[in-house]
């Protein structure tokens, strides 16, 4: 039996450490369940990697895992520190090159001040079309990526690749009563009002 290794880096500061672990927790769960499929879960968080001297940085040799990840994930919640941005930009980089790995990200719905590097990393999102997800709890959070989990299994883990449609314009879905035209293919709004 071969198994197919699905690489996940998850990104976040020590201020989510409680999050991370469930995360965790659910992750070798899932893993638990799918190992008869043939599928291994490997989920690299910041805590498990090696902190022993390296010839260039510990950030470097983390960003070797997160260009080598098949799925990344990024957590925030009152802030986007240096190392977590610059894990994404990592990320970002591979994806534009590969089409992989998937990215994620996810903030936490919190109470108090955000620091303007969290503003500053969403409006960056927004930039880039990218709809990042909200969460309230470790279980939201689970829930929602356990949702993506699944579509992606349903794809085989595949590259991204968003299926244009040809004719867009004549795009539409009926929905019982409602009639609303597909507007948003690849990352960019063709038109701003719902007809």
């Amino acid at each position: 039996m071969e198994v197919k290794k699905i690489k996940i880096f998850l990104a976040s500061s020590k201020e989510l450490q409680e999050d991370r672990k469930q995360f965790e927790i659910e992750i070798y769960r899932k893993c638990k369940m799918w190992i008869d499929m043939e599928l291994f879960l490997h989920l690299d968080i910041w805590e498990d990697l090696s902190s022993r001297m390296s010839k260039t940085s510990s950030q470097e040799e983390y960003n070797k895992n997160v260009k080598g990840c098949d799925l990344f994930i990024l957590l925030a919640s009152t802030k986007v520190g240096m190392y977590t941005a610059e894990e994404f930009e990592q990320a970002f980089g591979e994806f534009k090159a590969k089409k992989k790995p998937f990215i994620f990200t996810y903030f936490k719905q919190v109470a108090g001040t955000l620091e303007p590097s969290l503003q500053q990393f969403k409006k960056n999102l927004e930039g880039l079309g990218h709809f990042y997800a909200m969460y309230q709890d470790s279980n939201d959070l689970w829930n929602q990526f356990n949702k993506e989990l699944e579509r992606l299994h349903s794809e085989d883990f595949d590259k991204n690749n968003w299926k244009k449609l040809k004719n867009r314009k004549d795009t539409t879905v009926d929905n019982q009563v409602a009639n609303i035209k597909n507007q948003f293919i690849g990352g960019k709004f063709d038109n701003p009002t719902f007809n």
